[in-house]
């Protein structure tokens, strides 16, 4: 599993968002370079929360996909395209 961080919200809400981050206090040491407009710490949250459960339930849909491919295949069975990606090297 992949966790997401502050720099993923941040490019999830800005994509174009220039910033450079340093020390402990990650969000308070944010420096927004280039004009970028700041974002508001409880929107750079808000965000984290976000793309923290997509990317958890992105990997355990594929981890579905892959039991459901393995037992299909062992029952002579039709794959999605979901499942024949899980299993293509």
């Amino acid at each position: 599993m992949t966790t997401k961080n502050i720099n993923d919200a941040i490019l999830a809400i800005n994509p174009t968002a220039i910033f450079k981050i340093d020390g402990n206090e990650i969000y308070e040491n944010i420096e927004w370079q280039d004009g970028t407009t700041p974002i508001a710490k409880a929107d750079v949250d808000a965000k984290l929360v976000e793309v923290q459960a997509a990317e958890d339930a992105a990997v355990a849909q594929l981890a579905t996909d892959k039991a459901s491919a393995k037992a299909k295949l062992i029952a002579g069975e039709a794959l999605t395209e979901a499942e024949a990606d899980t299993i293509v090297i």
